[in-house]
């Protein structure tokens, strides 16, 4: 199939590991000129030259810490003058620290809302206006499951992910008319380099060893593992196209038909 993306043009935060490069990847193969951000410079412009070499599309690397208002700006200004336009915006950057919530810290609080939430809020405060002045646009949230299917483990990702829904909801309505559309998507466990860190955290607070809390997301999934981040990627692409636009203010789940609820109970200790 055809997505009809050739000659599009994407910005995609959090795009120099993980699923935001698989994303970035995923959409230049398809023909779409992609400005990324990430916070450091080294292992961001790596992953731009990789995919530009790898696709011959044009992959601009562009410096930002989206928790700072003035930085986001910055980036959207700088991709939209690099790009010409913004047709798509993928919001994927950053990610909330899970954990019980007696070990949660107001930093750890801050860092869920301040990345995960309002990095998005920022982006589209800038992005959405460029959109509508152009006539259109496409809008992909890469928020997660657990604002759907909760686990006490993921109570922070739960709360900021729960807020992005909401958000990107209220905006399908708000910008509809203006032909922007908005789609959220939830992957669930990602093997990406985060993952061993989370591994290491659930097993911390769980109370389990390694091995029994790498077991435990595969085990919650009726496919028997976790996803692989181009599963991810192909999905996005084929949601960021034109084909795809009346598809809006919709939450997508992609989890492999994840249960949490087997998670939880079979790593209580308490």
């Amino acid at each position: 199939m055809d997505l009809e993306l050739q000659g599009k043009t994407a910005v995609v935060t959090g795009g120099s590991e993980g699923i935001g490069k698989a994303i970035v990847r995923a959409l230049a193969r398809e023909g779409v000129d992609v400005a990324m951000c990430a916070r450091r410079a080294g292992p961001l412009e790596a992953a731009a030259a990789e995919v530009a070499d790898a696709t011959g599309r044009r992959i601009v690397p562009i410096t930002a810490d989206l928790t700072q208002d003035e930085d986001t700006r910055r980036f959207v200004e700088a991709a939209a003058e690099a790009l010409g336009r913004i047709d798509i915006l993928v919001n994927n950057a950053g990610a909330a620290p899970g954990g019980v919530i007696e070990h949660l810290t107001e930093d750890d609080w801050d860092l869920a809302l301040q990345l995960k939430f309002m990095g998005y809020v920022r982006c589209m405060r800038y992005t959405l206006p460029i959109m509508r002045e152009q006539g259109g646009g496409r809008v992909v949230n890469l928020i997660g499951n657990d604002g759907v299917k909760t686990s006490y483990w993921e109570v922070a990702p739960g709360a900021a992910n729960a807020a992005g829904q909401n958000l990107t909801k209220s905006l399908a309505g708000q910008y509809g008319r203006h032909g922007i559309s908005f789609v959220a998507v939830n992957p669930g466990p990602v093997r990406t380099e985060r993952w061993t860190g989370l591994v290491q955290a659930m097993s911390r607070d769980m109370r389990l060893s390694y091995e029994e809390a790498d077991q435990l997301a595969p085990r919650s999934i009726p496919l028997g593992r976790i996803a692989e981040t181009a599963e991810v990627a192909n999905l996005v692409a084929m949601l960021a196209s034109p084909l795809m636009h009346f598809v809006n203010g919709t939450m997508i789940e992609i989890d492999g038909g994840q249960e949490k609820a087997l998670m939880d109970r079979s790593r209580d200790r308490d």
